[in-house]
């Protein structure tokens, strides 16, 4: 495994950079050490054990079918999963996985193949759900100043962004590499970064955390866009108000042109809006993209208003005007004028704005890590690289990341994605080439391994694993903060 120097030097040989580490210090990866000569992975390898008398969630194996009497769950009972996470790693690739270890599942032979894999090719997907607007389709994300990604295309309510991947992990500058890698590195860990968008806004990004926006905390996703609102609240309106405008970035919605004011007898209120007008009651573009009511850059909601219609419009016509998440919220009735003037909003009309409030869910960061499962990792399971590749678009084995199910994406190779909170803490590391090390366990039958000519002679009783010195943690409990470390009960040494 290792090869010395000098007397007080050992060659680490876990990763492309083949540090000389000395006696007692850590590598550049702070994941291998030189004790006396010896190279010792650093974290102890962790243990998931189910605990469902608690009501802790299990990880499943696949989800059952005709003809599959065993139903699938990987953490059943009191028995341990094996993770990767401080396995330690294939590298140079042609070793055999760290752990290859197998158990018996209701009378199947089970083994599951864990090892960290060195991803060069990863990055992460985030899903921001806020109403802000955080910059523009297409626009560059950066992390002190480095290209590390870029906005996506919005999904309902949510902001989507691509960060990493191997142009900016090594197709750039070494600092564009390095300062990547440790955005990735914070993300997947659950740790909060800081990002600022070409032509938009800075923003703090955690995982199961609330996203900053330009220092402001956000607190709703919205409920829909303004069609959908009118729609879903038009009843609860329609008897107190005769217009109601709410005002969206994407589609900003009338209730008296609308279908649905229509089916409730709202009679035409002459009210006039500015922007494209799509289908009744529906208006695309009345304002730009920005942090105000309903993710457009205005403040005052009359902006988006034209000149009354005095032949429809008339003296008194109470309009109701509100945002997509209910928190701008203003009444106004016209004058002689027909001008709109700002009223206190009756109390039955908060109660309907609040009503917006109360079916928003709440502002959230999600981070999805994202890789591709290599020729070089695959060898660490098979002799024969492609027979894993087969064996898990058949569904004949299993990939977990961290024991956290995972996405594999249709198409050629094995592309997964995890999410990050399902994963234990401190689940992924790094090496400087630069490369995420992300934990990554195929689970299948023993008799299907040794099919697609697995390495049978290193496979292993799980009991030989499961020791004192390595890291147990029971499954995150259901409707907790992933991101509280009390949600993780340490067993063992850590």
């Amino acid at each position: 495994m290792a090869e010395t120097e000098a007397v007080e030097k050992t060659r680490c040989d876990a990763c492309p950079v083949m540090c000389y580490i000395a006696d007692g210090k850590a590598g550049a990866c702070d994941r291998y050490a030189n004790l006396n000569g010896d190279l010792v992975r650093l974290d102890p390898l962790t243990i998931i054990e189910s605990a469902q008398e608690k009501g802790v969630r299990a990880v499943p194996f696949m989800r059952g079918g005709e003809g599959n009497d065993w139903d699938g769950d990987l953490l059943q009972g009191s028995r341990p999963f094996i993770t990767a996470i401080g396995a330690g790693t294939t590298y140079p690739d042609y070793k055999p996985a760290p752990f290859i270890v197998s158990q018996e599942v209701e009378g199947v032979d089970m083994v599951t193949v864990v090892t960290e894999g060195i991803f060069s090719y990863c990055g992460v997907k985030v899903k921001i759900d806020t109403d802000r607007h955080i910059g523009h389709e297409r626009a560059i994300v950066r992390a002190d100043g480095e290209s590390i990604g870029h906005i996506m295309t919005s999904e309902y309510g949510s902001k989507m962004l691509s960060l990493g991947g191997v142009e900016h992990l090594t197709g750039g500058s070494k600092k564009e590499g390095r300062v990547t890698c440790d955005a990735l590195l914070k993300l997947c860990n659950c740790e909060a970064i800081e990002v600022t968008i070409d032509d938009g806004a800075t923003v703090v990004i955690q995982a199961g955390r609330a996203p900053i926006v330009n220092g402001v905390e956000e607190k709703l996703m919205r409920v829909g866009c303004g069609s959908a609102a009118i729609g879903m609240f038009a009843a609860q309106w329609a008897q107190h108000v005769d217009e109601v405008i709410i005002v969206d970035d994407h589609i900003t919605g009338q209730m008296s042109e609308h279908q649905a004011g229509r089916l409730l007898n709202v009679p035409p209120s002459g009210i006039r809006i500015k922007g494209r007008r799509s289908t009744p009651g529906r208006y695309f573009q009345v304002a730009k993209a920005g942090t105000g009511w309903g993710g457009t850059d205005i403040e005052d909601p009359l902006m988006i208003l034209k000149d009354s219609d005095p032949k429809v419009a008339w003296e008194g016509l109470r309009l109701l005007m509100v945002s997509t998440t209910g928190e701008q919220v203003a009444y106004f009735e016209l004058d002689k004028e027909l001008k709109p003037v700002e009223m206190d909003i009756p109390e039955r009309l908060q109660v309907s704005a609040d009503r917006i409030a109360e079916n928003c869910e709440p502002s959230i960061c999600s981070v999805l890590f994202m890789g591709g499962a290599g020729g070089s990792l695959r060898a660490g399971v098979t002799e024969n690289p492609v027979r894993l590749t087969n064996s898990v678009k058949d569904s004949l084995t299993f990939v977990s990341c961290g024991g956290a199910e995972a996405y594999v994406w249709p198409g050629g190779g094995i592309t997964v994605m995890a999410d990050v909170l399902d994963m234990p803490s401190n689940a992924f590391g790094y090496v400087p080439t630069p490369a995420l090390v992300a934990p990554i366990e195929f689970t299948m039958r023993l008799s299907d391994y040794e099919t697609l000519g697995g390495h049978m002679g290193e496979v292993q009783p799980i009991e030989s694993v499961v020791t004192e010195d390595v890291r147990k943690v029971d499954q995150i409990d259901q409707g907790s903060n992933p991101n509280d470390a009390n949600n993780f009960r340490w067993k063992a040494k850590h």
